[in-house]
């Protein structure tokens, strides 16, 4: 049996919409996500229902207030049309991330969303080599969760901020029983910037001001930088259109329609370029190099690497190419 929760949806968000508390906003999405147990057709989820049956718990409760003292911001910052704009976006990001929709699906496919509490066949190659967040040996770092988290450090700095940085490096796995932790996870992603990559709760709510490169990279405030963020690399900037982000373009506005708020600019990342990520912040060194626009932290790579090679050279005269002492 399939539970349609639109119409209980849209009550509830509209009701902490309205709420001046930051608290009862921030629950609305995690109150729906464990609101009911159901069974759902070819295990997917109507879009209103929310989650697969088999990662809900029975205590909505104790997700909610966990959620909400760890980020009580999220959908409870600037007005009702913002704060609503944000719950759609992270729904249909989240959507996006574990549809199982399929072509001639009741209501389309669109409609549904929240199939899969682990990527599908769950591959491995996820280990990057990090020695603040190590690799265990045959532990896999396959996307799980609403945003389906993946790769070792995301694993290891999500359990750091709530003090099981082990244990989610050791079981990472986890994250497709637990529901708490789950959607934790994902507000985690969706709330904390990893430079030079802002937040997609700063984004969507209008607290990121782009700098001139970022212009110059086309990444505006607007939907599309959210997908940037989360999976930029394969499907931005690549001129468009593109499935996998019309996929997230239309779960969002499906999700926009039924909580009755505007889309706001820029939705698609066909012409941004992709954030260029260090892991050099991921060793220790969170401010190298993490400071200032794209420019300049190139800038500090090179003088970095300028001086070091400086002093390591081990060049002659006669030397064809690019030396330095090993």
């Amino acid at each position: 049996m399939v539970v349609n929760l639109i119409a209980l949806m849209v009550t509830l968000v509209v009701v902490a919409m309205a709420a001046e508390e930051a608290e009862k906003a921030a629950v609305t999405v995690v109150h729906l996500v464990t609101l009911y147990r159901v069974k759902c057709l070819k295990r997917c989820c109507h879009i209103g229902t929310i989650l697969v049956a088999q990662s809900l718990t029975s205590t909505p409760t104790m997700l909610s207030l966990a959620a909400a003292k760890l980020h009580p911001d999220f959908a409870a910052t600037g007005d009702n049309d913002t704060r609503k704009r944000e719950v759609a976006a992270f729904l249909g990001q989240t959507s996006n991330e574990t549809t199982g929709g399929w072509g001639g699906a009741p209501g389309g496919r669109y409609a549904w969303g929240y199939c899969f509490n682990e990527e599908v066949g769950c591959p491995a190659g996820y280990c990057d080599n990090n020695p603040n967040y190590p690799c265990y040996a045959g532990v896999n770092y396959c996307g799980r969760g609403p945003m389906q988290l993946s790769w070792n450090y995301n694993y290891g700095q999500f359990g750091e901020s709530i003090g099981q940085k082990e244990e989610f490096l050791q079981h990472p796995e986890v994250l497709k029983t637990n529901v708490t932790l789950s959607f934790m996870s994902a507000l985690w992603f969706w709330m904390t910037a990893q430079p030079p990559k802002p937040s997609c709760h700063s984004v969507i709510t209008g607290g990121w001001t782009p700098s001139a490169n970022d212009i110059a990279a086309g990444r505006l405030p607007g939907y599309g930088v959210t997908t940037n963020i989360i999976n930029g690399g394969l499907e931005c900037g690549n001129g468009g259109p593109d499935d996998r982000v019309v996929s997230r373009i239309m779960f969002y506005e499906r999700y926009c329609d039924i909580l009755g708020a505007s889309y706001g600019p820029n939705l698609d990342c066909y012409n941004q370029r992709p954030f260029r990520v260090s892991h050099w912040s991921l060793y220790s060194l969170p401010h190298f190099p993490a400071t200032g626009d794209d420019e300049a932290r190139e800038r500090e790579v090179a003088a970095f690497l300028g001086q070091t090679s400086h002093k390591t050279t081990g060049v002659w005269d006669t030397t064809l190419g690019d030396w330095i002492l090993l």
